[in-house]
């Protein structure tokens, strides 16, 4: 490719169509258009259905293209062996941290007494977004599933379920950090959902103007966040030519390492 055509396809995908939903269009050299959805996956009633201007551009894709497959009933977290109890896991301040939190939100300590950190960290944060009245069958990509299942219109994985379980079970001492950070930007993670989902109710974000909060440390946020930018990235671009509608989480589309950033790096290359 010559210079002339890395800096074309670089400024075309600049070229940035505002939506009424975050999501910005990236079409690469081998042809692949994408339609990046910044998605949430869990929502309110007022999310539902999805605009219909999205809808059309799914029933025109060549494919749905999703983190992972949620439409079928199997948890990936079925079956996980029992982690030690949490006194020989936790330092004494985050286990007064998760008891303050538990008791604040009416559940049992019991519960999580052998569930590994990480998988904690998981249900306070899902508990949160219902609390604030979300739930998971409004959330943009089962919705998404759903239509492409309806039109029989086919389905790609960014990673599935089984990968995402292993980065979680690789992450170091059982997760603890991805707990302690859920547990310490309790109330940075609430508004920061009430933020994302005003995208989808009222206005979505300009991303050049976007400043997110950071509820990660920067080790946690190069293995979740960064880390899987740059592997969807290789993927989105080893697609054969077509359209797609991609549906990543609305957080890996702005901020540091963003996935529409790394595309365009690659592009400028």
């Amino acid at each position: 490719m010559t210079l002339f055509q890395r800096l074309k396809n670089f400024f075309l995908a600049l070229c940035v169509r505002r939506y009424r939903w975050p999501a910005m269009d990236i079409t690469l050299p081998g042809g692949q258009h994408l339609h990046l959805v910044g998605s949430i996956h869990m929502g309110t009633y007022g999310m539902s259905p999805l605009p219909e201007l999205l809808l059309h551009k799914l029933r025109h894709a060549d494919a749905l293209i999703v983190e992972a497959d949620i439409a079928g009933s199997d948890s990936p977290f079925d079956n996980l062996p029992p982690a030690a109890p949490l006194e020989e896991r936790l330092n004494p301040q985050i286990l007064s941290q998760l008891e303050q939190t538990l008791q604040t939100l009416s559940l049992s300590r019991e519960e999580f007494e052998q569930r590994p950190a990480w998988h904690i960290a998981l249900v306070l944060q899902a508990t949160q977004a219902q609390r604030l009245g979300l739930r998971p069958e409004y959330g943009v990509d089962y919705q998404l599933l759903q239509e492409a299942q309806q039109h029989q219109i086919s389905v790609l994985e960014l990673e599935g379920t089984t990968s995402q379980l292993d980065i979680l079970r690789q992450l170091p001492d059982d997760g603890v950090e991805l707990l302690q950070d859920t547990l310490t930007h309790w109330h940075e993670n609430a508004r920061l959902l009430q933020v994302m989902m005003s995208w989808w109710l009222e206005t979505p974000p300009a991303a050049e103007l976007l400043s997110l909060p950071s509820t990660f440390s920067q080790p946690l946020h190069d293995v979740l966040m960064h880390q899987r930018n740059q592997a969807w990235c290789d993927r989105l671009f080893a697609l054969p030519p077509g359209r797609y509608v991609v549906a990543a989480g609305a957080l890996h589309l702005y901020g540091d390492g963003n996935l529409p950033a790394l595309l365009q790096q690659r592009m400028a290359q």
